[in-house]
């Protein structure tokens, strides 16, 4: 067996259950090729885990078990994918979900998502993407999909390696599938969909606007294909505007608009320039949804991006009308919980009016968070009250 032997005292942190072990923890790599399965041994060669190697990765090693006598084989997989999938079925998810989440599931690399059915699924590393036919092959299995689609158009796969790739691999898959969402019927282009087609991790949140929407006017910024826009109207908004920078997402939004029988205008624009103008201007909406793409895709861009955040946080809370709602949210993993509340504290004492914390947010239950994976918990977000 190809295993590694860690640097004195790295092992720390493999024993309090990390999940990644770096390049710089490891003193040597005996027998070991990129992709393999290899043991992990502290500096006094005991062991402490198993996992996918990779030698010339940043992550040297992704954790697949701290079970010695597990094997990495079919049956492994057969079993991470089942114990997934149920985990799902006991929460009450089954039409559309995230079905496994990579590290939390014990499949680091690996995401799922179901949508009605049909699959689509992202490798983003090297040691899985050997695994890829059986994986395929074990969803086929449990799962009894129409069509699986492979939608690995994903840049981290170079730093593995690995090839970007699209393409149903089992079955067919349509350009566009029919979901439910809640009381919501919303339209998923899995084969060119941002991601793997839909944005599955707001799937809760979405619900939550069902209190605040009735007989309000609704701003939705960042709308992508007007999830939340159109729970609002279904839940009794007055009325309901749609941005986003992609006029493919707002053709898409339109439909799923009709698709519920609900009328919303969109707006094609940059959502810095939009909230700047319409800010300014005094436009003031009952209910305000900020739901922006990462800004900090790295630590290094995080103080440009806690900037950026700020500003449009403010903005979006000058278009609040007396009373009314702001729901807000960040999907960078690196614009961690106690900073994105930091963040908006900021922009409201900038603001001068008072802003009240009604609820605290985060990513559905189907992405659980695993507490030793800091990364797996990227989505948070809030809804504020503004008088």
């Amino acid at each position: 067996m190809p295993y590694i032997i860690l640097n004195r005292g790295e092992d720390a942190d493999v024993r309090a259950g990390a999940v990644w072990i770096y390049d710089n923890e490891i003193a040597e790599a005996v027998d070991c090729q990129t992709g393999c399965v290899a043991d992990v041994l502290d500096a006094k060669h005991r062991f402490l885990a198993k996992g996918f190697y990779h030698g010339t990765s940043r992550i040297a090693l992704r954790i697949l078990t701290r079970d010695k006598a597990e094997a990495i084989d079919r049956d492994f997989f057969r079993r991470k994918l089942t114990a997934a999938w149920r985990y799902r079925q006991q929460l009450g998810f089954g039409n559309a979900c995230r079905v496994v989440f990579g590290e939390s599931d014990g499949l680091p690399g690996l995401t799922v998502d179901k949508f009605a059915d049909y699959l689509s699924f992202q490798i983003a590393s090297y040691g899985l993407e050997q695994w890829k036919d059986v994986l395929v092959e074990e969803l086929a299995a449990l799962l009894q999909p129409k069509g699986i689609y492979e939608r690995d158009d994903l840049p981290v796969r170079e730093k593995e390696g690995l090839s970007q790739l699209t393409g149903c691999v089992f079955g067919n898959v349509p350009d566009r599938v029919e979901i439910i969402e809640h009381d919501a019927r919303m339209l998923v282009n899995i084969p060119t969909g941002q991601k793997t087609g839909h944005f599955l991790d707001q799937q809760e949140n979405r619900g939550r606007l069902k209190p605040y929407a009735a007989g309000k006017s609704v701003l939705d910024l960042c709308c992508c294909s007007g999830g939340f826009a159109i729970h609002a109207m279904l839940y009794g908004a007055a009325s309901a505007e749609a941005v986003d920078i992609s006029e493919e997402a707002l053709a898409l939004t339109r439909d799923n608009a009709a698709l519920n029988g609900v009328e919303l205008s969109t707006f094609c624009a940059n959502v810095f320039d939009v909230a700047r103008k319409w800010a300014d201007e005094g436009r003031k909406y009952g209910v305000v949804i900020l739901d922006p793409p990462a800004f900090a895709k790295n630590r290094r861009a995080l103080e440009s991006a806690y900037r950026g955040y700020k500003e449009l946080n403010l903005r979006a809370m000058q278009m609040v009308e007396p009373g009314g709602f702001l729901l807000t949210c960040s999907c960078s993993q690196f614009m961690t919980p106690p900073f994105f509340s930091q963040m908006l504290t900021e922009a409201a004492a900038d603001l001068r009016r008072p802003v009240r914390l009604i609820e605290r947010l985060q990513q559905s239950r189907d992405h659980p968070a695993l507490l030793t994976a800091g990364q797996s918990l990227y989505l948070k977000g809030e809804i504020l009250q503004v008088l």
